[in-house]
């Protein structure tokens, strides 16, 4: 590293799908190595694909980022620098390193698969290389549009990784990549490269499957007259679904029917903190445990402790992590998160306790403030009809709840799960829940007498 560069780390998604846990462990992780060394964080939209980058995208990839306080120090967007990317190939057509190819993808395919076949590795052949003038210009004539590749040297290639180690690998042994396509648009390898180059970025941090990307763009970066010294690189394992299958844009649900993206575990009541806390420490020596704000996660971070073995993502470790949270928080956080008027302070805390996401507030707003239908068993008609004569008169507090159902107790001999369950189920219609005691005051006497006189009517 060059001591006079600041340091500069980046995420850059494609916005031509929704961000899942993957993705967003990789945005965690450079943010974190950034605020944890005084450096920034660039956020870039790759959207050099026309046909498939949208805006919806982008905006929701902008949200989740937010959300999680993944705020960013710089901003590009690829499709604003077209012109970059268009020097960068004239350089490289000048300098003999980018040649053109006529192959159609079907000749390339059976190129490929007679490799194969033959237990060779699929490297390009470069039969571009050897045509003539004129067998180019036939090509042309038949209608047919040059790619062009990168012409790798058959030196070694050699890297430092903060997570891998020491990384070798041989020019010869690498396939020449191709850097633009046939309608002229620059590929991946070269516009993330152009772009680390010009906007300072130091520290590329990504994923593993990246690694024959890094042998070839650090001969790219060369080609570009620039300094491969200039970078560091740390290439993280990929995180896996618990049955080890992969996690991508186009298939994102769990094994709950749960989707991995950030939008819906937000929209089903997942707060940012757990899943931060959890992605932060996934795959590292540091226990998972809960963290209440982005301050200790930075203090903590040390892109060392990640191993190189492959992740697996646990949901189950997200809802416990997110009921912990949502166990302990205060009313001041909670209020700040949810924008509901019927969010009291004497509401929260008697439901927090039995709340694994956020979205499970509706369910006890709806059994304390509104309508509902009450669930009575035939066998236990006669005992709310009981209870229903039997309700105290307001005012209620913490203590009605064991007054009433004492005096229910002696009348007619049940007690345990027969006495508190058919009240709880007609008054709240659920079998389970925060304590009656608790809850009764909440809920009040007019709704509680509707309740049971429904349930008794029914």
């Amino acid at each position: 590293m060059t001591e006079s560069r600041p340091l500069l780390t980046r995420f850059a998604p494609s916005p031509t799908g929704y961000l899942h846990v993957g993705n967003i462990r990789m945005a965690l992780i450079n943010w974190l190595f950034a605020h944890h060394n005084g450096g920034k964080f660039l956020l870039r939209m790759d959207d050099t694909d026309p046909e498939r980058s949208e805006k919806k995208y982008a905006s929701a990839i902008e949200k989740d980022l937010n959300w999680l306080g993944l705020n960013w120090d710089v901003f590009a967007r690829q499709s604003d620098r077209f012109d970059r990317y268009n020097k960068a190939i004239e350089h490289l057509k000048n300098t003999g390193r980018l040649y053109p190819c006529y192959e159609t993808p079907e000749e390339l395919t059976f190129k490929r698969k007679r490799l194969l076949a033959q237990g060779k590795p699929p490297i390009y052949d470069r039969a571009a290389l050897k045509l003539s003038d004129q067998e180019k210009q036939d090509f042309e004539n038949q209608g047919r549009t040059a790619h062009w590749r990168l012409l790798l040297e058959a030196k070694t290639i050699h890297w430092e990784d903060l997570v891998c180690g020491s990384m070798t690998f041989e020019g010869k042994n690498l396939t020449d990549p191709v850097l633009v396509k046939t309608d002229g648009q620059p590929i991946y390898t070269l516009a993330t490269i152009v772009d680390d180059m010009e906007l300072g970025v130091t520290h590329i941090i990504r994923g593993e499957d990246h690694l024959t990307n890094t042998a070839i763009q650090l001969q790219l970066i060369e080609a570009l007259g620039g300094n491969p010294d200039a970078f560091t690189f740390a290439h993280l394992p990929l995180l896996t679904r618990m049955n080890g299958n992969p996690i991508s844009k186009r298939d994102q649900t769990s094994k709950h029917g749960q989707s991995l993206n950030i939008c819906d575990l937000r929209e089903e009541g997942i707060a940012a903190m757990p899943l931060n806390s959890l992605l932060a420490k996934l795959g590292t020596s540091d226990p998972i445990e809960l963290y209440q704000d982005m301050t200790k996660l930075i203090d903590t971070f040390d892109i060392h402790k990640f191993a190189r073995s492959t992740q697996k993502f646990d949901e189950e470790t997200l809802f416990s992590l997110n009921a912990k949270l949502l166990h302990h928080m205060p009313f001041e956080k909670a209020a700040s998160l949810i924008n509901e008027p019927s969010l009291t302070q004497e509401f929260w805390e008697v439901i927090r306790g039995n709340l694994d996401n956020l979205e499970e507030i509706k369910i006890w707003q709806k059994v304390c403030f509104d309508n509902m239908t009450p669930v009575v068993n035939p066998e236990d008609a006669d005992y709310i009809k009981q209870a229903f004569n039997q309700l105290p008169k307001a005012p209620w507090d913490e203590n009605t709840w064991k007054t009433w159902t004492q005096e229910l107790k002696k009348e007619t001999g049940r007690k345990g799960r027969a006495l508190f369950l058919p009240l709880r189920q007609a008054i709240t219609g659920h079998d389970h829940g925060p304590e009656m005691k608790d809850l009764l005051p909440i809920i009040g006497y007019e709704r509680t007498k509707e309740r049971l006189q429904i349930g008794i009517d029914a």
